[in-house]
């Protein structure tokens, strides 16, 4: 997948909860806290409500998307760029590319080297699943 392939699959904000929260729950949330599939949604902010320990959650909750300012559009075009090209990003190119800080860059690309580590890599079944 090109940069220009992510921003059509993928052209709002909603667009990306709902991919991963098929890929995450095929469409089934799950507490992330008490794992109960007892859940309701929120008509707004993309969130659901748990009806067994009552917390409100989203998708992005113990991911490297948690608590992110960053649209998750720009993570998406951050993990084909960090990923997909043979080419390697400096942390000023990436930041100049996606229109942020380069302290943010050089966050994200902590955060998906991290992810890339893990055994249960979520940026493996972004990855692998745009394929």
């Amino acid at each position: 997948m090109d940069l220009i392939e992510v921003y059509n699959r993928f052209p709002t904000h909603l667009d990306c909860i709902h991919f991963l929260e098929e890929l995450r729950w095929k469409n089934v949330p799950i507490c992330p806290y008490c794992f109960s599939d007892s859940t309701t949604a929120y008509s707004k902010k993309y969130r659901h409500q748990c009806n067994n320990c009552n917390t409100s959650f989203s998708v992005t909750v113990n991911t490297m998307f948690h608590k992110t300012r960053i649209d998750l559009q720009k993570w998406f075009l951050a993990i084909e760029l960090f990923t997909n090209y043979e080419r390697k990003y400096s942390i000023r190119e990436l930041a100049q590319e996606l229109n942020i800080a380069k302290d943010s860059a050089l966050r994200m690309t902590k955060m998906i080297s991290s992810d890339l580590r893990r055994k249960d890599s979520l940026t493996f079944k972004i990855i692998d699943y745009e394929k």
